[in-house]
Formats: structure tokens, sequence, C-alpha cells
């Protein structure tokens, strides 16, 4: 009974409804599809290099995310990652990551049911994370392949940016999903400006 209300909690990360994209033609918000997520903490003994877990390189530097297909893992710290992909390849994610890290001291935990995905992009996606994220996030600070934690108003989050395009993906606790979503909503209005809605 709980493995199903996961589940149906994943394919409704924002709730009972699904929620249609807001925003205009500079920033869209929009709840991350159904995706399956992992936190991963491996200690690796002295300086052996971190082993390629589900087909991804671990040992990128930290603040980073690395992809392979539809699959991400973003390094958060020197021994913590958050890994997300497709919802339907739960069980074989985490096959893939336990396998890859046999023998080692790690801990790999689903975390599906706690985080939510948003993605917010357009040309002004970072104008409108900056009304409540302190980072800067011009092309030079925060390009293609960063991820770090930080703050968005007054929720924790851990912000990526998988591509070139101006698309970042907003993780949070489920818990601040609706604050942070309506956070989002405002400040793409305050972006776009009355006249554009």
């Amino acid at each position: 009974m709980l493995e199903t209300r996961y589940r149906a909690a994943r394919a409704l990360p924002l709730g009972a409804l699904a929620r249609a994209a807001t925003g205009g033609p500079n920033v869209t918000v929009r709840p991350a599809g159904a995706e399956t997520r992992f936190s991963l903490r491996v200690r690796l003994p002295g300086q052996q290099a971190a082993p390629r877990g589900a087909g991804l390189a671990l040992d990128g530097p930290i603040n980073t995310v690395v992809t392979e297909g539809e699959t991400w893992a973003a390094r958060l710290g020197p021994d913590e990652w958050l890994i997300g992909g497709p919802e339907a390849d739960a069980d074989l994610l985490q096959g893939r990551i336990a396998q890859a890290l046999a023998g080692l001291p790690h801990a790999l935990v689903e975390v599906s049911h706690r985080n939510v995905g948003i993605d917010v992009s357009g040309p002004r996606a970072a104008v409108a994370l900056n009304a409540g994220c302190p980072l800067d996030l011009s092309e030079a600070a925060f390009p293609a392949g960063r991820a770090t934690r930080t703050l968005l108003g007054k929720a924790e989050i851990v912000l990526i940016r998988l591509t070139a395009e101006s698309r970042y993906r907003v993780e949070c606790w489920r818990s601040f999903s609706t604050y942070v979503h309506g956070f989002l909503n405002e400040a793409a209005f305050g972006v776009e400006g009355p006249a554009e809605h």
C-alpha cells in the first residue's frame, strides 16, 4: 500500500491535481514529470576514484551534474550525490548503482517520495530564480553542468542546470513544493509583467 502511494505521488508531483505550465515567453514554470530519485553517499578509501554508477561517472568535481540519456547525477559534496532518472526505471537504476558500488561502504536511499522537481526555462529564467536565490546565475558563474544546494526564498533547494539553454531544475522536498511552485510563479509574473498575462 505504501509503495502504491509513493508511486502515485511521483506521478502527481505537486499534489492531487496535475498542474500545467505557467508563465509567458520569457519564463516558463512547469512541474517535472514523474522521476525516480536516489540519495547516494559513498565513502571512498584513500585516493580511490569513484566508480561509474548506472553508467554515470561519479568522480566529477563537486557542484556538477552529469547525464546519460534521461538519467542524471548531481555531485553535491565530497561523498554525496542526488541521482534522478525515469520513474519506470527505478528498480533497474537502483540495481545498477548498487552493483557498481558493491564492496564499497555506501548508502543508497530512494527519495522519490520526498523530492519534487520543477523546471524553470526561458530567456529570463535566471532573473526569475534570482528573485529568491542569492547565487550568481550568469553564464560564467553557473554554466550548463552545474548543480548546488541553495535557498529559494525560505526553502532549501537543489538547483541544477542540465543544458546550455536557459533551463533549470529546482529540486525541493515535497513539503516545500507548493511554496516553491507559488514563489516561482510569482517571480515569473514579475519578470513577464501584467501586460503579458
